[in-house]
Parts: structure tokens; sequence; C-alpha cells
């Protein structure tokens, strides 16, 4: 099994090179800041590589009781929080949705049940499942957060990348989950001194348990 591990920025792919050295069983690449980059990124990992599973990788904003840095998210859904299609054409278009696309993209079932089972397993790597919004801002606000927030009280967690992969891999059938590492949280946090914070002090140690999920992961198909 070739699994395909994408981060959006050079801190990212250091640590995780730092983390998976160069075993030639995982693809780690970096696709850049943004839905559109991350889009990019997935359909080049996709074409040059074919991997059997995709994983979005790196950090993410956290929100909800029971959350804190260093945690995991693994998505059980993902939605973009600033897309809207209106409803001239469809009244069925939901706030989130690319028309036409599904509302909400679901990550891989089998992707899914091993996050699920590490996570019952191991409750010291503290990882969650739940609702991943994507969208091209960086949240280092509360007001910011709330507004996301709003649209989606159930958020685990918000980045700039994963429901891109996410439509992506659903466009070309591959089995696709994001697996965020909470950075910081922004509603608790008015400056993002907790982001920075993050890489300075844990980013490394955080990103073992991304190789603890994919190890499990390759263990399962064995």
């Amino acid at each position: 099994m070739n699994i395909g591990i994408i981060v959006a920025m050079d801190k990212e792919l250091q640590a995780l090179r730092n983390v998976f050295g160069n075993d030639p069983r995982y693809i780690i690449a970096k696709c850049g800041i943004g839905k559109v980059n991350a889009a990019i990124g997935a359909a080049e990992m996709i074409r040059q590589h074919q991997p059997d599973a995709i994983i979005s990788s790196g950090c993410a904003g956290g929100n909800g009781e029971g959350l804190h840095v260093k945690d995991i998210v693994a998505s059980e859904e993902l939605v973009y929080h600033d897309v809207y299609c209106g409803r001239a054409i469809d009244d069925n278009t939901q706030f989130g949705q690319v028309q036409g696309m599904p509302a909400r993209y679901k990550a891989d079932a089998k992707l899914l049940a091993v996050a699920r089972e590490l996570a019952a397993e191991k409750p010291e790597l503290s990882i969650q499942t739940g609702l991943i919004v994507t969208g091209d801002w960086f949240v280092d606000s509360k007001e910011k957060m709330q507004q996301i927030v709003d649209l989606f009280p159930e958020a685990r967690a918000v980045d700039m990348e994963s429901c891109a992969i996410a439509q992506t891999c659903y466009t070309y059938q591959v089995p696709f989950i994001s697996f965020r590492v909470i950075s910081d949280i922004p509603l608790q946090d008015t400056d993002a001194s907790q982001y920075h914070n993050f890489w300075a002090e844990v980013a490394d140690l955080s990103f073992q348990t991304t190789r603890t999920y994919v190890e499990a992961l390759l263990n399962s198909e064995e």
C-alpha cells in the first residue's frame, strides 16, 4: 500500500520528514497554502504516484470542548466555510457546497475506522474525529473563528487545504482522510501565540502521532 501525505508548508514538511525519514512506503509532498494549491498538489500526486490513499496532514486550529493543542482531529466529514453558490438555480445547494458537488465530503470509511480504533486503543494519543472546515483564511482572531463556528458549530478543526484535497480525491476516486494536529485554539487565543509556540516547542512530537496512525493503517492491510 502506497500512502500519499500532503502538507501545505515547509515547516510541516520538515516536521514530517523528521518523523518519517526516507521510508519509501510514504509519498510526502508539499502543496502550498490554500485551496487551489491543495487541489493542484493532490491532482499531481495522483497523476505522478497513483497512491492507494491520501492523507492531508499538518496543523489546524481547534474548536470545541475537550480539545487541546497537540490533540489530533481525524476528519469524519469536510466542508468549506467560505463557499456560497447562491440559490438562484438550485434551492438545495447548502452553504459551503460547490454546486453540483457533495454538500460535505466524507472521509473514506476504512481510513476513518483505523483512526477510531487507534483512538480507542491508545487514548493517550488524544485522537478525536469530527468535522473539519476549510477556507482561504488564516484564522488568527476570536472574531473570525466565531464567524466560522456560527456557521458550523460542530466543527472540530479549521484549516486551509483539507476540503480541497477531499474534493480532488472525490473526483479521482482516491480514498482520503484529513489527520490534523491542533496547533492553536483561536477562541482561546487572540494573537495566535499558541500557533507560534506550537512550532517552537511541540511540532515534531505531535507529528509522531501521524506516523503511528499511518503505521496502524499499513498493519490493517497485512
